[in-house]
């Protein structure tokens, strides 16, 4: 019988500026299923390190496939921010249980006073009160750590304290933590969408890891498949994306609804987001503002 080759780990990593950080965290979480690691913010840079497992059949072959990938869709993410990408630098790390060597800097922490973001491995009793969403940096991929997200589920927990939402629509939902948030607020029917198949599952998981599925629905269609009206409406994307958006999603708000956006600069984009929404009927309500991140509260 022949032994089989112990695992590698592939470790890529991106000189970043701040403003691409969230999506690229991303990005290499879903693309690997593992952790990811971010260095702090310096000179308005960070470096971002990836880990991909190779299973050490071919592991040569392995590295390529996954470099062109990643490469690939770097070029379309920066793309969006009218940025070149950044070409990653890779090295081979040997298993050693590097994989659990970081779960000691994953606590239990408070994303926003009353829900709880949790690993698996720890053991967390919540307060009266408390909410707590269960997800790990290997089946998750931005894990609410990033201003844009506390900013967004700040305001979505707002929104239900002072006027409540049975029906809620989540778009671009990557993880899902804004729907998985939304119908712990108290939402009744929530639908989170994203056109990125591999956020499609993780998010499937994650809700149906924290027994959310008879409240959320989570697919990769478009706005054309979307039926009726929400109460609110929540994105956290980019700039660019929500302007693009802005007739759709107006479309799909309620009479007396709502819409959450985040992902968006406090300033010039700020400003720009506001007079278009406005435009279309929605008029601000509130703005919360963390480092350079700014996130909205509009309602018509």
């Amino acid at each position: 019988m022949t032994e089989s080759l112990a695992p590698m780990w592939l470790k890529t990593s991106l000189d970043c500026p701040e403003i691409t950080l969230e999506a690229v965290v991303d990005l290499l979480g879903v693309l690997s299923g593992s952790a990811v690691e971010q260095t702090p913010v310096k000179n308005g840079q960070s470096t971002v390190n990836g880990f991909f497992r190779l299973d050490g059949e071919d592991s040569e072959a392995e590295q390529d496939d996954v470099l062109e990938r990643l490469e690939q869709e770097l070029i379309e993410l920066f793309a969006l921010y009218e940025l070149e990408a950044p070409k990653p630098t890779c090295s081979l790390l040997a298993d050693e249980d590097w994989a659990t060597s970081w779960q000691q800097f994953f606590t239990p922490f408070a994303i926003i006073p009353g829900l709880v973001i949790k690993p698996s491995w720890e053991e967390y009793v919540p307060a009266a009160g408390e909410q707590v969403i269960e997800m790990d940096p290997g089946m998750a991929f931005g894990t609410g750590q990033h201003a844009s997200t506390k900013l967004a589920l700040g305001l979505i927990r707002s929104c239900f304290d002072s006027r409540g939402a049975e029906s809620v629509l989540d778009i671009g939902t990557g993880t899902g933590i804004l729907a998985m948030g939304a119908a712990l607020f108290g939402a009744e029917h929530v639908v989170a969408i994203d056109n990125d198949p591999e956020a499609v599952r993780v998010a499937g998981e994650n809700i149906a890891h924290n027994v959310l599925k008879q409240k959320i629905t989570v697919s990769g269609d478009g706005f054309d498949k979307l039926t009726g009206s929400f109460d609110l409406v929540c994105a956290n994307i980019i700039h660019d994306v929500l302007v693009d958006m802005a007739p759709a999603i107006a479309v799909l708000v309620s009479k007396k609804g709502a819409v959450v956006l985040a992902g968006i600069l406090a300033g010039e984009q700020e400003k720009n987001i506001i007079r278009l929404y406005e435009t279309l009927g929605l008029t601000l309500q509130e703005a919360r503002y963390e480092d350079e991140w700014v996130s909205l509260f509009l309602a018509r």
